[in-house]
């Protein structure tokens, strides 16, 4: 049995695309998702990725006090790429009590408190149908899905902003190699909500155009939604599927608030520690799935950290042009990306990237081709500091 967790199944929703299919044809395609906001957001000037068919999902009658649009866009994805089947299938191989939940996310629900608000009654109180607990709560999230499926083992949500459902898979490793689950389920959802989107108008983050990580012009970042599921196990499938996590690293710079260490220490760090548990030299990465969100300091010091730690030759992308920045949900969102491309010998490029950069030193992909991939990392860089980087391997073909 290998000390790395196997990938065992995954799902995601997200604006470019629905289930691991849709959103790998999106991939192939140049398609992405991001469109003007409707509604309440429609005075803001920049381009959302919001998910089609959200308002039209229902919840398992016994989850009722769970709904509302985060929980809403977990169900979606947990209906697409037979991720529930396989998660069921796991908890009769194990049992309950064997399989852990954890995931990440930043809004949670804040979306079922807003519409709370502006429906109080005039005496303050909100309406009898809020439940804080089971939808605005960040473990409301951890709690819908470990019900969903019956499952008893540990379970917990992670909330550290755009690196959360990254981290996830860290806990879950541990976990497995601890001897405590044989099994976890981890990914992380966020959906749009009016507090995060006005928030970052307020910092004048948004971008008001579809957002070009890495591009000389970039303007800003684009907010989307998404939800992404994915099942570790300590044993390997039975279909020949042997993708593992490989490695992991973490770190945390506390130089500000919002913004990233200037030279980029703590990203560094957190992908030099992936390199090392993984017991890989930089040559060996045949894919780097950036942060990128489209900022412009962002975007300059992550690719600084990446030709510091692992040269300027390894083919580099951000891929938030297709899905818009999916803040609790990015990290989980782009594992899930990695083990696509991972699964279909894909490449993404810089969807919308005009220009590179002129101060760019990494390996800016252009355009989408195929090429096999053996190791992919993925990193995930968040507010206050909180960094994580991901290394997804092919087992079958490691040496």
């Amino acid at each position: 049995m290998t000390r790395f967790p196997y990938v065992t199944a995954y799902t995601c929703v997200n604006a470019a695309g629905i289930g691991v299919d849709g959103l790998l044809q999106a991939l192939r395609e140049n398609r992405g998702g991001l469109l003007r906001p409707d509604g309440n957001l429609s005075d803001l000037d920049t381009y959302v990725g919001q998910v089609d068919g959200v308002d039209s999902v229902s919840l398992p009658s016994n989850l009722a006090q769970f709904d509302c649009r985060n929980n809403r866009l977990a169900e979606l994805a947990l209906g697409h790429s037979d991720f529930a089947d396989q998660v069921v299938q796991a908890r009769q191989r194990y049992g309950a009590g064997r399989i852990g939940v954890l995931l990440g996310t930043s809004t949670s629900g804040i979306a079922s408190a807003e519409l709370a608000y502006q429906n109080q009654r005039d005496d303050g109180s909100l309406p009898d149908n809020f439940n804080f607990r089971t939808t605005h709560e960040l473990a409301s999230l951890s709690d819908y899905v470990r019900l969903r499926f019956s499952l008893k083992g540990p379970h917990f949500t992670i909330s550290t902003a755009c690196s959360s459902s990254a981290k996830t898979f860290v806990d879950a490793a541990q976990l497995i190699a601890a001897g405590l689950c044989d099994a976890v389920v981890v990914g992380g959802v966020d959906s749009l909500c009016e507090t995060s989107l006005r928030g970052f108008n307020a910092l004048q983050l948004l971008s008001p155009e579809p957002c070009r990580p890495n591009d000389k012009a970039r303007k800003g970042i684009c907010i989307g939604e998404a939800a992404c599921f994915v099942l570790l196990e300590r044993e390997g499938p039975s279909d020949g599927r042997q993708i593992v996590l490989r490695g992991y690293g973490e770190s945390s710079d506390a130089h500000h608030m919002s913004s990233p260490h200037p030279q980029g220490l703590g990203a560094r760090l957190a992908m030099q520690q992936a390199l090392d548990s993984a017991g890989l030299a930089p040559d060996q990465i045949s894919y780097i799935n950036m942060h990128g969100t489209g900022s412009a300091q962002n975007d300059r010091v992550e690719d600084a950290a990446i030709a510091a730690v692992l040269g300027s030759e390894i083919p580099c992308s951000s891929t938030k042009g297709w899905t818009g920045h999916t803040l609790g949900a990015a990290g989980g969102m782009e594992a899930v990306i990695a083990l696509i491309c991972l699964e279909a010998g894909l490449v993404p490029g810089n969807l919308n990237m005009k220009e590179p950069d002129d101060l760019s030193r990494c390996n800016l992909v252009e355009q989408t081709f195929d090429r096999p991939l053996i190791h992919v990392m993925t990193n995930n860089f968040g507010f206050g500091g909180n960094n994580c980087s991901l290394i997804f391997s092919r087992q079958d073909v490691m040496a």
